[in-house]
């Protein structure tokens, strides 16, 4: 098992991560998606991970989570954005909490709003978990759910941009391909926002013209209880 591990889920381009600590085998998942719950599971037994947090970097809107199965299914903590308010989540993040794992192994949360109100990035270990905040050579969009354009440009460039140039960027999102980036190609390469003002990252966000999520509406309120929900109504 290797300290991190990157799992995608190819209908909603969504990338899932899996933190380790090697010498515990405690671990953490983040963003995980409803239709990947068992391979979760599989690689949780499969290599004798203890699971201590489940962990979310917004209320996502485009695909359903299983933090709640996940933490039924281990015992595990849900840990959110406060802001969110998904609400059965046990631990409400707040900016710069720390959440601790395994031998020393620090998560740091930073609150990252622009694409949702609550939405937070998490440093570990010279990586930072972007969510939909900051993407490969884009970001999240503002046009829904307490999108902002000056708060997302505000937090990508004065909260995530301030790390060093050689940070490793693990997005939430990717439809192209990439996997992982960096600080400095952000900043340097960025379509939407390298060595852009405020008022230019506006013009290039009102002007996206992007469709509506097709499960925006199944998916918030799921997200909101943490998946349980749509669980719920499935066995029905």
């Amino acid at each position: 098992m290797k300290e991190l591990t990157q799992l995608f889920d190819d209908a909603s381009f969504t990338y899932t991560y899996i933190l380790t600590d090697l010498l515990s085998n405690e671990a953490v998942i983040i963003d995980p998606v409803d239709t990947h719950l068992n391979e979760y599971l599989n690689i949780i037994r499969n290599n004798q991970l203890k699971l201590k947090y489940v962990m979310e970097t917004h209320a996502h809107a485009d695909h359903v989570t299983s933090a709640g199965n996940l933490c039924q299914s281990t015992g595990a903590i849900a840990a959110t954005p406060v802001h969110c308010n998904i609400t059965p989540a046990e631990i409400q993040l707040e900016d710069k909490q720390e959440l601790r794992f395994g031998e020393k192994q620090i998560i740091l949360a930073i609150h990252t709003p622009g694409h949702t109100a609550g939405s937070m990035t998490f440093y570990w270990k010279n990586k930072l978990f972007t969510g939909d905040t900051l993407l490969i050579n884009g970001c999240g969009r503002t046009d829904f759910q307490s999108g902002d354009i000056t708060n997302l440009y505000n937090s990508i460039t004065k909260k995530i941009f301030a790390y060093p140039d050689e940070t490793i960027v693990c997005p939430g999102h990717d439809y192209h391909g990439n996997r992982l980036s960096t600080i400095g190609n952000e900043k340097q390469n960025n379509i939407r926002l390298a060595n852009k003002t405020l008022e230019e990252f506006k013009v290039v966000m009102d002007n996206l013209n992007l469709s509506k999520p097709k499960l925006i509406d199944k998916a918030i309120p799921a997200n909101l209880e943490l998946g349980l929900v749509c669980h719920a109504a499935e066995l029905l």
